[in-house]
């Protein structure tokens, strides 16, 4: 009982830098944005910022046209990033590339370490009707604006993806690969009915990491078209549309607690997501895993 009790003691010791942490820095924030939007500068209003942002016409149109924003975002970007991260690391462990092995692998991750801003400028340098490639204002057009920054995003990102799937396909006991190709499987079979339903949870959790980092997506499209919404608020995604709303842009004056209802169903929109997620889909996974 001492041993046991003095075991808890110190997992309780070590754990209180971590807890106390997490909330100074997430519960309280969290919890300081959820008080504020339940004010109207210094008198409390209840819900009556929640019934502003969804039933005021500009303002519920702003927020609905950023949230299909957001959600049109993560589709691209999880269509663009998982294939092609997959792809790469299926190349990389398969043994077609044998020599140069860690080049390849360091440089297709090297995007991933560049500033925002940094790639934000040379994309707008490389599709640039002016000095680009392109003779289209890509980022000019409300059909092309939205997909074009989602694909400069997966460009910089498709190492990540890259990485997870690299390790988890090298954590694959070789004893499985081995006993599969004594059989006479393919390398295209081993990699489609062993290999590929092995790693299906970490494909499910990079799916739920893109979709957080799309709907928390700011500084990419702040980088390369400001706080503006771009042509007919079409790159306006949830983060450009709370950065206006609370800060103000130009002639917008900014209602701090207007933008705090803003950010709080945005969080509950995402919570509500990600947990649903990771209690029905990565479960069954798991099972299926085991």
């Amino acid at each position: 009982m001492q041993k046991t009790s003095s075991k808890y003691k110190y997992l309780i010791l070590f754990n209180i830098p971590a807890v106390a942490f997490y909330a100074v820095f997430v519960l309280y924030p969290l919890f300081g944005t959820f008080i504020l939007s339940l004010f109207n500068t210094e008198k409390f209003v209840g819900l009556a910022n929640f019934n502003f942002l969804f039933n005021d016409q500009v303002t519920s149109e702003r927020f609905w046209n950023g949230l299909l924003n957001s959600t049109e975002y993560f589709f691209i970007s999880a269509a663009v990033q998982l294939p092609i991260g997959l792809l790469l690391a299926a190349l990389l462990t398969s043994g077609a590339v044998r020599r140069l092995t860690g080049f390849y692998r360091t440089a297709i991750f090297i995007p991933a370490t560049l500033s925002v801003v940094i790639v934000g400028f040379i994309w707008s340098l490389i599709i640039s009707p002016l000095w680009g490639i392109v003779s289209f204002p890509l980022l000019g057009n409300k059909l092309t604006a939205l997909p074009t920054l989602s694909l400069m995003w997966s460009w910089s990102s498709v190492g990540i993806p890259m990485i997870f799937l690299y390790s988890a396909l090298l954590a694959i006991p070789t004893d499985i690969l081995e006993a599969a190709r004594v059989d006479g499987a393919s390398g295209m079979r081993v990699f489609w009915q062993i290999k590929l339903p092995i790693i299906y949870p970490q494909l499910g959790l990079l799916t739920i990491l893109t979709f957080i980092w799309s709907f928390n997506m700011f500084d990419q499209i702040y980088a390369v078209a400001g706080g503006a919404p771009g042509p007919d608020f079409s790159t306006d995604v949830l983060g450009t549309m709370f950065y206006r709303t609370f800060f103000g842009w130009r002639a917008q004056v900014g209602d701090p607690n207007l933008g705090a209802a803003t950010a709080t169903v945005i969080f509950f929109i995402m919570a509500a997501i990600t947990a649903s997620y990771f209690f029905i889909v990565q479960r069954r996974l798991k099972i299926s895993e085991l």
